[in-house]
């Protein structure tokens, strides 16, 4: 199972300047359920993709309240994902005791990718296998940060982690420029449609997905199961519309003549 001599503990280089329990964590992450989060001046959204195991079982949760101003969707083991938001909270409390104001996204982002690249250097650890989408409001406006295993964090105007999230990563691409001017419900409707890129012509429902809204003067909270299920029926209902038009559009049209040869 292991690719050379060199991926055996977290501390060792290959020649080549590479940490291989660094890039299989990183691996780790692209393997778990798909996470978007998209965010315009006043509004932030995350979404997620919640499948269970089994028929049997219920799905993990994927995205978790940080505070007021801070929710996080992760993509990769579930389990460390929990860790990490338990710890993203203390320090959330303990600033709010000690300032009696709400701690800067800035601020904890930067902590939590200290705290990931502690275990990079440690051969009695190891990296953690999750990757967070860190949405926050504080007084610079509305935040969208990634951070990775390896200790790295990036910024972003839309992003998608986790499985097939290529998918996502170009639909939000070719949109991302009109979302600083986006109100927090055509976000939503955006995230729901990267939702569905992930999934692969397998049909997006309520019961498979998470969204949560986080804006100006508006706690970060889960949106109902129900309201997400009448917006993903609104939303098929405009694309059936759309592929009609299309349809008779190409109906419509007359014939091309043929080449004369």
């Amino acid at each position: 199972m292991f690719r050379n001599q060199y991926d055996t503990d977290v501390t060792t280089w290959s020649p080549a300047g590479r940490l291989f329990q660094v890039e299989y964590a990183m691996e780790a992450v692209k393997q778990g359920s798909a996470a978007i989060g998209l965010r315009s001046k006043t509004h932030v959204v995350l979404a997620s993709v919640n499948k269970a195991n089994s028929e049997l079982s219920s799905h993990q949760k994927k995205i978790f309240k940080i505070d007021n101003h801070i929710g996080v969707a992760i993509a990769g083991l579930t389990a460390d994902g929990r860790v990490l938001s338990r710890y993203l909270r203390n320090e959330c409390i303990n600033y709010s005791y000690v300032y009696d104001s709400p701690l800067p996204v800035g601020r904890l982002v930067v902590q939590l990718a200290d705290k990931a690249q502690i275990c990079t250097q440690r051969s009695w650890k190891r990296p953690y296998g999750v990757g967070l989408l860190v949405a926050g409001m504080d007084e610079t406006g509305a935040h969208l940060y990634y951070n990775c295993p390896s200790g790295n964090y990036f910024e972003y105007q839309a992003f998608a982690i986790g499985s097939r999230s290529q998918a996502a990563k170009t639909y939000l691409e070719r949109k991302f420029e009109t979302y600083n001017d986006c109100s927090s419900d055509e976000l939503i409707k955006d995230a729901l449609f990267a939702i569905k890129e992930t999934l692969q012509g397998e049909k997006l429902t309520s019961s498979i997905c998470t969204v949560a809204v986080l804006g100006v003067d508006e706690p970060f909270h889960i949106i109902d199961q129900q309201i997400i299920q009448q917006l993903i029926e609104s939303l098929e209902i405009k694309e059936e519309d759309a592929g009609e038009a299309d349809t008779t559009a190409m109906d419509a049209s007359p014939e091309a003549a043929p080449m004369d040869i």
